[in-house]
């Protein structure tokens, strides 16, 4: 019953945010939905996400949710009527419920982020099972449902988990650019420059951006608008 309250909801919300979608929005493009399964995608580590064409990108955030940042990433997106994938570490999940519930139910899609936010490549094989076990459980509380994909921290992926993930059936998400906004003291230009620096070999495809950083969150804005001047099209990425 709450995972149908909760669609009906995310529905209502997408309804009321395409029709108050500004004319000069960046927007959401188009719906590129995958089969739930096993496979591994991203040229940083991986073969390119099948179905983009060029110059369309998938907007992805990492290790939120966090009550002082990802209202502020929500709301950057919803101005510009733009629907992005959100990796979620499991800690944050299990302490701000509501809040990962508020991202799913703003049409947004979930994955996973690792309970934790180890370098799994550096732990035994136990704590990676253990870690992996604990971010699926919360997850599924959480939001009602199973999870469709996982990104590793660091993107620091091992033969353990990686192994695990294929045989759930959970595809593995890398990236094809970003701005390393991770890194301190940088204004939006910086981050501006960054990504599309990053963006002009690959031509397109996952952005890895972090809702959990404040200087993130203010640049979003700006950032979305750098990508429509650019000509990038936004393809919002869902599981069946």
């Amino acid at each position: 019953m709450r995972l149908l309250t909760s669609l009906a909801l995310a529905m209502t919300t997408l309804t009321a945010a395409a029709a108050s979608c500004p004319p000069d929005a960046l927007g959401t493009s188009r719906t590129l939905t995958l089969p739930r399964a096993a496979g591994a995608w991203g040229t940083a580590q991986h073969a390119p996400l099948p179905g983009l064409a060029p110059k369309e990108v998938v907007l992805t955030f990492d290790d939120g949710p966090r009550p002082e940042s990802t209202p502020l990433v929500l709301k950057a997106l919803a101005d510009q009527c733009v629907q992005a994938t959100f990796f979620m570490n499991g800690e944050p999940m299990a302490r701000h419920p509501e809040l990962a519930r508020q991202v799913r139910d703003a049409g947004h899609s979930v994955g996973m982020h690792g309970f934790r936010h180890d370098n799994f490549a550096q732990l035994p094989a136990e704590d990676q099972g253990r870690d992996l076990k604990a971010m699926i459980a919360t997850y599924t509380d959480v939001l009602g449902e199973a999870p469709p994909a996982y990104r590793f921290p660091f993107l620091a992926e091992s033969p353990v988990l990686m192994k695990a993930l294929d045989k759930l059936g959970i595809a593995v998400m890398s990236v094809d650019a970003g701005a390393e906004d991770w890194l301190p003291d940088q204004t939006p230009q910086m981050l501006a420059d960054k990504l599309l620096s990053q963006l002009a070999k690959p031509g397109g495809g996952l952005i890895l951006l972090h809702d959990a950083q404040d200087q993130t969150a203010r640049a979003l804005p700006h950032l979305l608008q750098v990508l429509k001047a650019g000509g990038y099209r936004v393809v919002h990425l869902r599981w069946r």
